[in-house]
């Protein structure tokens, strides 16, 4: 199905792409950027999601900043029978912010990869020990992050 956009939605859906202003109307300072007021610009975005263009809004924390000195991405072996409850169990983790199912390869056998924060790697540690045993999912590797090389968002319009 194609959905076709109008320039006003393209320039919306640019607009609204990078970061947004840490303030009580960040919509009203986008419209304003726009040249338009705010509802105009809340309506096309409305009408945005009930066609499907957009799925959800979403924030990105920078977790240094706020505390967390540690992430790892920890990958599960995962019975596939059980991978959509495992997930649901691995996602409710306040410490996990995602949580993926990737296929398997001969020379790595993990099909279900989270990204754990925490204070330090000791924290990332035992969040993924708590999380093993909750769900009884015993096989499992931790990947520390190192360095962050590049961390930004989607971009469909400029």
């Amino acid at each position: 199905m194609t959905i076709s956009l109008s320039d006003f939605e393209k320039q919306v859906i640019a607009a609204i792409q990078g970061d947004m202003a840490v303030t009580a109307r960040p919509y009203e300072v986008i419209a304003q950027g726009l040249g338009v007021d705010e509802e105009r610009l809340l309506a096309v975005l409305r009408d945005l999601v009930r066609r499907g263009v957009i799925r959800r809004f979403g924030a990105t924390l920078r977790h240094q900043k706020s505390g967390f000195r540690a992430n790892a991405m920890v990958a599960w072996r995962v019975d596939e029978a059980h991978i959509d409850e495992v997930g649901r169990i691995m996602a409710g983790f306040r410490a996990v912010s995602h949580c993926y199912r990737r296929d398997p390869t001969d020379q790595w056998p993990y099909n279900l990869y989270t990204m754990v924060h925490g204070k330090d790697e000791a924290a990332c540690r035992q969040t993924a020990r708590k999380m093993a045993a909750k769900a009884d999912v015993h096989d499992f590797e931790l990947l520390f992050s190192r360095r962050e090389l590049k961390k930004t968002s989607m971009q469909y319009f400029k």
